[in-house]
């Protein structure tokens, strides 16, 4: 999963990003609206945490312009402001939740991951597909019941390629999910191919069906009906 944190508090920011790459997320951080807005115009994010009270302007500016361009990306405002009026504007443009500062770590996680859930399974903690079942909470992946001994970056792959199953995935698409803006250091995608080959072999391995397809020159594709 990757995260956008929109947030002029250096500090903060810097904690909340810490916080969410220990537990295996992507994370990048913008400090303006300018910044944020060019972010936004090269990547793509599964959920940004966004401010409102941004040092060139007001960050509920930004919901519309982030939903245009990418319309499966969450947005959970993070703000001082606790009138209700600001709340509802920022829930009326689109914003999937709201946490007010200051707040619990603990409680902006749960938040984060309630939405995630929301968006990829409809508010389950299982995504099912055949003999493959993914388990959101446990961050695990199995084959007809038996776990699969997943890499943190293995497990971020199947799940990317689930969430976007049937549509052609580019490797630039798929590095630039597990890897963030630093992806086009590398020289080539040959870490992709091994990321793709390993996750194979172990769906196979366990009894799953051929679900990742190839698509030459292309990309990579996750049909949801193998057969």
């Amino acid at each position: 999963m990757k995260l956008l944190v929109v947030e002029d508090n250096q500090e903060l920011t810097e904690d909340v990003c810490t916080f969410f790459r220990e537990d295996g997320f992507v994370t990048e951080a913008a400090y303006t609206i300018q910044q944020a807005r060019e972010k936004v115009g090269v990547y793509s994010y599964d959920l940004v945490i966004l401010d409102l009270g941004l040092p060139d302007g007001n960050g509920l500016d930004l919901i519309g312009e982030i939903q245009q361009q990418h319309e499966g990306t969450a947005i959970l405002v993070l703000t001082a402001r606790d009138s209700i009026d600001t709340k509802v504007q920022g829930l009326e443009q689109g914003a999937d939740d709201y946490l007010t500062k200051p707040f619990h770590k603990a409680e902006l996680n749960a938040r984060v991951h309630s939405i995630l859930r929301r968006r990829i399974s409809g508010g389950s903690h299982q995504i099912q597909l055949h003999e493959l079942t993914v388990d959101l909470s446990a961050r695990k992946a199995t084959i007809h019941n038996n776990v699969l001994n997943l890499t943190r970056k293995e497990y971020d792959l199947l799940l990317f390629l689930v969430y976007n199953k049937n549509l052609l995935l580019t490797k630039e698409s798929i590095a630039e999910h597990l890897w963030g803006d630093h992806f086009d250091q590398a020289d080539n995608f040959d870490f992709i191919y091994n990321h793709i080959k390993n996750l194979r072999r172990k769906i196979s391995q366990a009894g799953g069906k051929n679900y990742i397809r190839s698509m030459y020159g292309m990309g990579y594709k996750f049909v949801s009906d193998p057969s």
